[in-house]
Formats: structure tokens, sequence, C-alpha cells
């Protein structure tokens, strides 16, 4: 199946959907040079509205800035685009998923974190979709992460978050060996997507049919059919009506 994925940065979400079995193509409005797939610079709107029903899957993240809570400290402002988006994604008629940071007004998300994956970092995100979602069970916090300015020591839990220290740990954790600070600092665990693309590829896989093979009397002669699985209690029905 063919996966786009908006706002793309360097792959987080997009190594994950391919390590379930996507082909990934990314968007993103800035030059991305790390991402491992097929790539398009351009606006991702306007990529999505032109282009998304072309695809059999969509995921977006769209900036979280205005959602975070350094930015209401701050007091900075950022784009709302969860709308706009959302409204996009609808319109294609394609099975989609919405990411966003915790505080970000997404409707009946799920909630993934590090620990449901075993990974040494919290990290909580929100996920929208318009198929069903099952999260993991979500462990309890029993280490706090490492807090910002000091040095993180291999097996203690990472706060992946601006300039963080420690970037090698940081990119093991995340398994995104390829990205550098800033693009680990933007990502979501390819764990994430894996679980997430991977529960939608098994529903949307119909069952295997149960291949027999017969050889009929004539000679050098061979066949292979394939019977449903309501072929057995077909013939046990026939069998009893009889």
């Amino acid at each position: 199946m063919r996966l786009l994925d908006l706002f793309c940065c360097q792959g987080g979400a997009a190594r994950g959907y391919a390590d379930a079995g996507f082909d990934v193509t990314g968007v993103d409005i800035f030059p991305q040079p790390k991402y491992p797939y097929e790539f398009f610079n351009g606006d991702a709107l306007a990529y999505l509205a032109v282009f998304g029903s072309t695809f059999d899957f969509i995921h977006a993240s769209p900036p979280c800035q205005k959602y975070t809570k350094a930015t209401k400290l701050r007091g900075n402002t950022h784009p709302d685009l969860i709308a706009p988006v959302r409204e996009l994604l609808i319109k294609t008629g394609k099975p989609w998923v919405m990411e966003n940071v915790v505080g970000a007004p997404l409707i009946n998300p799920i909630e993934l974190c590090g620990t449901m994956f075993g990974l040494k970092t919290y990290r909580h995100r929100l996920f929208e979709s318009n198929f069903p979602i099952i999260a993991p069970p979500h462990r309890h916090h029993d280490s706090s992460s490492v807090k910002m300015g000091r040095p993180v020591k291999r097996g203690e839990y990472i706060h992946i978050v601006g300039h963080f220290s420690n970037v090698p740990y940081g990119r093991e954790v995340m398994e995104m060996p390829w990205a550098n600070q800033y693009g680990l600092a933007q990502a979501i665990p390819p764990a994430y997507t894996r679980h997430i693309g991977g529960q939608f590829l098994t529903a949307a896989t119909p069952p295997q049919q149960e291949k027999v093979c017969e050889w009929p009397s004539a000679p050098h002669s061979r066949f292979c059919h394939h019977r449903g699985p309501s072929a057995d209690s077909a013939r046990q029905s026939k069998t009893q009506g009889e």
C-alpha cells in the first residue's frame, strides 16, 4: 500500500510505517535531505488537497508548537493546522491518522508512550484516526527522565526535546540512526507507527483461503484450487441432509 507522510521532517513516522509494510512518500515544507524515502519539498496542505486521494493511507503530523507547554509559557504564537488538515483528510475518503502532542485538540485520540514498546523515553503522543486503533497497556512510569542540562547515561530515560545531550544515545532510543538532534526532537519513535500500521494492515488483509492440490485420474495432469473457509462446513451440512 502507498502511504502519504505529511509534515514528515526526518522520517520517524515513515520508518515505522515502512517496517509495517507500506511504500512511503513524504512531504514537508522544508528540504529534508535525511528523509530515507521518496520525498517532495512543498506545502503539505496543498499536496494533500491535490494528491491525497491517490494514496491508500495518509499520516499527518501538523506542527505541534501551538499546543506545547513551552509555547504557552513563552507566549509565542504558532499556526493551528489541525482543523484544516482534518477537513482535507476526511475529503480524501482514505484511511488516515493525525498525530500531535498531548493537549492538542484531537478528537477521541489514543495515547502512545515509549514504555509501551520498551523504549527509554516516555514521549507521549496522541493519534486521531478514522479507523479503530488499540493502544498497548500503559506501564507505570517508575523512572524519571534525566533533566535538561545534565548528561544522559546509557540506560537512563531520556527527554528528547530541544538541545538534549547525548545525541548518539537518543538515536539508539528512538531507533533513528540517520537523524540529527533536530530531527530526533521533532520525531515520534518508529515503534508507534509500526504498531499502528501493523494493526491496520492486519485488519485490512482478508483471511487466506486454504489451498488444496488434487490429482485427477488422467496421467500427468495436476491442478490446484482454492477452498474457501466455508467449504468444509457446507460439505458437512450436505452430508447431514442426506
